[in-house]
């Protein structure tokens, strides 16, 4: 009986991922499609009141007014990161290693984790990867399972406190201190930890499915 309950929402997550993957809409059309089918379907289901669909409006617009806020302020600390050089500098202090291929992995995982407490994701990849993207194709590194890595490593960086980007999205979100925020992510970090080492150990992980859809 839960599990047929269930199925609506499982029809609708299908349903957006699957607009997504098939080329029907893109990942902000998609969005919208799942915002109509999740109204539609509490219409349905008779769960939806007026009270409770203003309510989601304006949880909506505080969630996303704090992200904006939070994103400008990240925005401003990578610009001034980006003057200083300061990220490019470290990347080629390690390029000057010479390191051997894991060692460089290894390497590379605790750089980005470090960058990442003080800058958002995007900007440690954009400042650093002039640097780091030639170092790794001479390491001999697939490109597209280096990129699977760095979004990894790059979300780990982003629940690593002072300047966590998600620590302070979950800390608005909840309402609780950073401290009970960070150690509440700590499980998580170590998972990702555990999930990067399995992918250096087997890089089919990331490039067998992708070499599947192309032939």
């Amino acid at each position: 009986r839960r599990v047929l309950d269930l199925a609506p929402v499982l029809l609708l997550i299908i349903g957006v991922i699957g607009s997504i993957y098939s080329g029907i809409a893109t990942a902000t059309e998609a969005a919208a499609l799942g915002v109509l089918g999740a109204i539609l379907l509490s219409l349905s289901q008779r769960s939806m009141s007026w009270q409770s669909f203003t309510d989601s409006i304006m949880g909506s617009v505080r969630t996303t007014a704090m992200i904006m806020f939070i994103l400008m302020g990240a925005g401003f600390l990578s610009l001034a990161m980006g003057f200083t050089g300061i990220p490019r500098a470290l990347a080629e202090t390690i390029e000057g290693w010479k390191l051997s291929p894991l060692a460089l992995i290894a390497i590379l995982t605790v750089f980005y984790i470090i960058l990442g407490c003080f800058l958002d994701g995007l900007s440690s990849i954009v400042l650093t990867m002039a640097v780091i993207e030639p170092m790794v194709r001479a390491a001999g590194f697939d490109m597209l399972w280096f990129g699977v890595y760095l979004m990894i490593v790059v979300e780990m960086a982003q629940i690593t406190p002072p300047i966590g980007f998600n620590l302070f999205v979950l800390q608005g979100m909840t309402g609780r201190d950073m401290g009970f925020i960070s150690k509440a992510s700590f499980p998580m970090f170590l998972v990702m930890c555990v999930f990067v080492v399995i992918l250096v150990m087997v890089p089919g992980l990331a490039t067998w499915l992708p070499e599947v859809l192309s032939k």
